[in-house]
């Protein structure tokens, strides 16, 4: 491990009360259950949440056992899968999407004696924790890329849902374009789903009709980098590299890597260290990276992204540090004051220059 994934490993243990260690016989593996949005093979998010399983299962090898649901739908379907999975003798679970966020606090109180972690969310416990990737960080870089590249000044933008999460992400992506260029337009689509590839591919074209030249998607199939890479835009990934669905076309991924944080907190909870906790990981946490920049990118425009990155590391830049105003041109944010998390996870409000109103 490097020093910044020793430090990360050394944060994870701030939080509430300590559970009991975990009692197992020496032939009986700590059984490990995760609960997904989306199918393991969808490139996005679940894809990337699965290979943070599968990295548990390798660092443990059979002292941990994993399962995993996959397309579970958000909503009372939830608290069924995760009724399953404890009956099956799961001791921790993970729900790793923002829907999951009231059946899992329904569970974790009705199963105390089971360690829950929910990714996104906002509800804790004494044996329940939330964690999250802080993408805004790779995005705010995103909408900076997409504000050099663009020849129309249009960046599309694939949304999800009106969730804080997005609505972050959305505003990142607009406050990196605009430190480039003041023309810059946002054409945002929701597509009202995490994963539907023949809908991305559809709002892509969409956008492409519409004179956008840069798409950035919060959705998790490939299918819109298949239709820039077809059409001749640029696009950029969502959660792991999706280099080779457009070659061409993909400028960078905003990745997610949970591989760190699940082992860590697999083995706090079979010390008897683990603690609820709501963590925020990020560049400097080694849980958010870009992928290589696009060689046919200007050098200097991926140095200049780069430093960017560096600076938002390392903690000398924040994107969301005032004077910033909302669409109403009023300020929200003073200048010099840095958001706080717990007002990034109420974000409900768009920056000044996205036209449109936000949906219900």
């Amino acid at each position: 491990m490097t020093s910044r994934r020793s430090l990360f490993a050394a944060t994870l243990f701030a939080g509430a009360a300590a559970l009991a260690p975990v009692s197992l016989a020496a032939d009986e593996p700590f059984k490990v259950g995760f609960v997904y949005v989306g199918p393991v093979g969808d490139h996005g998010w679940t894809y990337q949440h699965d290979q943070g399983r599968l990295a548990l299962e390798e660092h443990f090898g059979d002292a941990v056992e994993t399962t995993f649901v996959e397309n579970v739908s958000e909503g009372a379907d939830t608290e069924r899968v995760i009724r399953q999975l404890v009956d099956a003798g799961n001791e921790m679970i993970f729900t790793t999407s923002f829907g999951f966020m009231n059946a899992t606090a329904n569970m974790a109180e009705q199963f105390p004696d089971v360690t829950f972690e929910h990714a996104t969310g906002y509800r804790q416990a004494d044996n329940l924790a939330t964690y999250l990737s802080v993408t805004y960080q790779g995005r705010y870089v995103s909408g900076f890329l997409a504000g050099e590249l663009s020849e129309t000044g249009k960046i599309g933008y694939i949304a999800s849902f009106p969730i804080p999460e997005v609505i972050r992400d959305i505003n990142a992506v607009m406050l990196g374009a605009q430190a480039v260029r003041d023309d810059v337009e946002m054409v945002i689509i929701w597509a009202n789903t995490w994963y539907d590839p023949a809908r991305e591919a559809e709002i892509a074209g969409v956008m492409i009709d519409q004179g956008v030249d840069v798409i950035i998607q919060h959705t998790d199939s490939p299918a819109a980098l298949q239709v820039a890479e077809e059409r001749g835009v640029w696009a950029v990934g969502q959660a792991s590299d999706m280099t080779r669905f457009g070659p061409t076309a993909h400028i960078t991924a905003v990745v997610n890597d949970w591989g760190p944080y699940y082992v860590e907190r697999v083995q706090a909870v079979m010390d008897g260290t683990w603690e609820s906790h709501d963590f925020w990981g990020g560049m400097a946490e080694d849980v958010i990276r870009l992928t290589p920049i696009n060689e046919r990118v200007p050098a200097d425009v991926a140095e200049e992204a780069m430093a960017i990155a560096a600076s938002i590391e390392d903690g000398s830049f924040h994107p969301f540090t005032g004077p910033l105003k909302n669409q109403a041109g009023e300020v929200v944010v003073p200048e010099g004051v840095t958001m706080t998390n717990a007002e990034l996870a109420g974000m409900d409000w768009y920056v000044e220059g996205i036209t449109g109103a936000l949906p219900n």
